[in-house]
């Protein structure tokens, strides 16, 4: 388990729900996607390192869960604008992205 925080420093996320329009492979990188993710008022790209555990295909459509005010980083050239949540193992042999249950429009708030 990792340090706890106080509930102000939880406060201070904002995970929203969003559905991956696009999957892209990136030249170069064996591991990672280039997303296109709907946040309902907005589409963002996203760069996850999802090719071992998830085709093209079942990424597409997919609904998902995003940080969205993690500060943007350049990956492999190109400029990823939040994070996908997920679940995995200890070895990271499976990973699962985390959805919402039932029927979620994009952009809804997750707290």
């Amino acid at each position: 388990m990792k340090k706890t925080i106080d509930f102000s420093e939880w406060q201070k996320l904002d995970l929203r729900t969003g559905e991956i329009l696009k999957a892209e492979e990136i030249k170069g990188a064996d591991k990672l996607y280039k997303l296109k993710v709907d946040l309902g008022t907005e589409t963002r790209t996203l760069v996850a390192g999802l090719r071992a555990y998830y085709t093209k295909e079942e990424l597409e459509g997919k609904k998902c869960i995003v940080f969205t005010n993690l500060e943007p980083r350049k990956i492999k050239g190109i400029q990823s604008q939040g994070m996908l949540l997920a679940a995995f193992n200890d070895d990271q042999s499976e990973i699962k992205l985390l959805q919402a249950d039932g029927v979620v429009d994009a952009g809804w708030r997750v707290g």
